[in-house]
């Protein structure tokens, strides 16, 4: 089992707002509103970006004024989108304080500080009632997660029936073991990959119905194809994920790319919906 403990080690970010506030400045970015575009590079955590994130909510179609509970929000970039295109209200929850404290932050430079709020919490006791919300959203968060029947039995708790939960997750392949480090994990001791069968045993043992299941691995080796051009063209970003965990992420993630090309690993985008209950 992964401690939680050690998670947030991996995730910490010492003195991230002195850097980041720093990184903006040096992009021309210290004052003024932001833009999802301008943010991009910086805040969407997980393979193919913005674009992952783009795809996964057209998927899901979320309406104005749904309640998204984002589980893993990370530095805020999705949250953050579905709010400024769909007119979502969204709570964040994630382990790390100084990605909670990031998050908000760049929130309130986008002008969307009145549609999402952000907090540090446990994705395996989620801080909120029972069905409260309308979906539940997670990127590239469960591959840290050993007990994933209570982090699926607790994304369905809090929605509401008929509630949606949408999942963008790196999964198991059949190619052998992963080559390490990867963004989630520098050992094996972090990584917890379920294969596709057991991902879809624990949603339907929470009460979730899949109703869309995409492999995006293909996909995904294309975008890294295209990043690793863009990188020998222009090696340093003004803002970019590195600034959050540090210039070894890019060893990570060219590991990534090698383990879903090399069939280690594949990513799936999935969306399934809580049964209601009757009788």
């Amino acid at each position: 089992m992964v401690e939680k403990q050690k998670v947030e080690e991996h995730y910490r970010s010492d003195a991230l707002m002195d850097r980041l506030q720093a990184a903006l400045s040096d992009a021309g970015l210290g004052d003024g509103n932001l833009t999802i575009e301008q943010l991009a590079p910086l805040d969407q955590f997980h393979s193919r970006g913005l674009l992952a994130t783009a795809e996964l909510a057209k998927a899901l179609s979320p309406r104005a004024n749904e309640r998204v509970l984002d589980i893993g929000s990370g530095l805020g970039g999705p949250s953050r989108y579905l709010a400024a295109t769909y007119g979502c209200v969204v709570a964040g929850i994630d382990l790390s304080e100084s990605f909670v404290s990031a998050a908000t932050y760049l929130a309130g430079r986008a002008g969307l500080d009145e549609m999402v709020a952000y907090q540090k919490g446990d994705a395996l006791a989620l801080p909120f009632d029972d069905e409260e919300f309308d979906i539940a959203w997670t990127q590239h968060v469960a591959m840290n997660i050993a007990d994933r029947a209570e982090f699926y039995s607790e994304a369905s708790r809090i929605l509401r029936p008929s509630g949606r939960l949408a999942v963008y997750d790196v999964l198991a392949g059949g190619g052998g073991p992963l080559v390490y480090p990867v963004p989630w994990s520098k050992t094996s001791e972090g990584s917890c990959l379920l294969t596709q069968d057991a991902m879809k045993s624990h949603l339907a043992n929470a009460g979730l119905e899949i109703i869309s299941w995409k492999d995006r691995t293909d996909a995904a080796l294309a975008w890294f194809q295209a990043l690793h051009k863009q990188q020998a063209a222009q090696p340093a970003l003004p803002v970019g994920l590195d600034l959050a965990m540090g210039p070894e992420f890019k060893i990570a993630t060219a590991n990534l790319a090698r383990n879903l090309d090399e069939g280690r690993a594949v990513l799936i985008e999935a969306v399934a919906v809580k049964r209601k209950v009757t009788g």
